[in-house]
C-alpha cells in the first residue's frame, strides 16, 4: 500500500491531466479510502468499464469536482445515512466543499433537468451510450416557455435541457439539495441501461494516464 501511494505521488510531478491534480488525488482516495469495498461487492465482480472506440479514448474525460476532499460513499450495498436501512448505492459520492464548481464528465446533451426527487438539483447528460448524472447541486429548475433550465445565479450558471455541452465546462456547484447530510457530489454513471461503477472509471482515466 506504502509502495502504491508513493508511486502516485511521483506521478503528481510527472503528469499533468485535465483539471490535473483533482484526478490523482481522487485516485489516492480511491486506494486509500479501505472503509469502501469498491471492488468486492458481489453485483460488482464482474463488471467493467465499457470499450468506447480507442485506447487513449480517456483524454477526453474530464473529472467532475474541483476542489475534491473525498469520497463519502462509495458504489454498492451500504447503510444508508438517511434510513438507515440497507440499500444499493448507485453511484460515487465526493465530498468538496459547498459551492466547488462541478464539471461535465464527457462531452453530451443534457437530457433532464429536476429539482423535485431526494437528488436534488439534478443534470441528466447524455453521451453516445453513457449518461453522467449529477445531483444535489446547488440552484434551482425554471420552466420557460422557451424550455427548461438550471439556473444558479450566485455561480453564474445556466444550463439548458437540450444543451450541448463540451468536457470540461463547469456545469454547477456543489450544494445540499435533496436529501442528503453533508456538501457532496453525487456522480452516477450508466452505459446503454446498466449502471456502472464511476470508481472504474475514474480507474481507467487514470490509467490512460500512466501509460501514455
Amino acid at each position: 500500500m506504502i509502495k502504491i501511494i508513493r508511486f502516485v505521488r511521483r506521478k503528481l510531478n510527472i503528469f499533468r491531466f485535465r483539471q490535473s491534480c483533482p484526478i490523482l488525488l481522487a485516485l489516492m482516495g480511491f486506494i486509500t479510502c479501505l472503509g469502501f469495498e469498491w471492488l468486492g461487492q458481489s453485483p460488482l465482480k464482474a463488471q467493467h468499464v465499457p470499450i468506447i472506440t480507442s485506447r487513449n479514448i480517456w483524454q477526453y474525460a474530464s473529472f467532475p469536482v474541483e476542489n475534491f476532499q473525498t469520497y463519502t460513499s462509495g458504489y454498492g450495498y451500504r447503510t444508508s445515512p438517511i434510513t438507515g436501512e440497507t440499500q444499493f448505492h448507485r453511484g460515487l459520492d465526493m465530498a468538496a466543499p459547498l459551492g466547488s464548481y462541478v464539471r461535465n464528465w464527457w462531452t453530451g446533451r443534457v437530457i433532464s433537468l429536476s429539482d423535485h426527487t431526494a437528488c436534488g438539483t439534478m443534470i441528466k447528460i447524455q453521451s453516445g451510450q453513457w449518461q453522467h448524472i449529477y445531483c444535489h447541486l446547488m440552484g434551482s429548475i425554471e420552466d420557460t416557455p422557451q424550455g427548461r433550465y438550471l439556473i444558479d445565479r450566485d455561480g453564474g450558471i445556466i444550463i439548458w435541457q437540450g444543451q450541448e455541452i463540451p468536457a470540461g465546462v463547469r456545469i454547477g456547484r456543489v450544494g445540499m439539495t435533496g436529501r442528503t447530510t453533508g456538501s457532496h457530489l453525487h456522480w452516477g454513471l450508466k452505459h446503454g441501461d446498466q449502471y456502472i461503477n464511476p470508481g472504474l472509471v475514474i480507474k481507467e482515466m487514470f490509467r490512460y494516464q500512466v501509460s501514455s
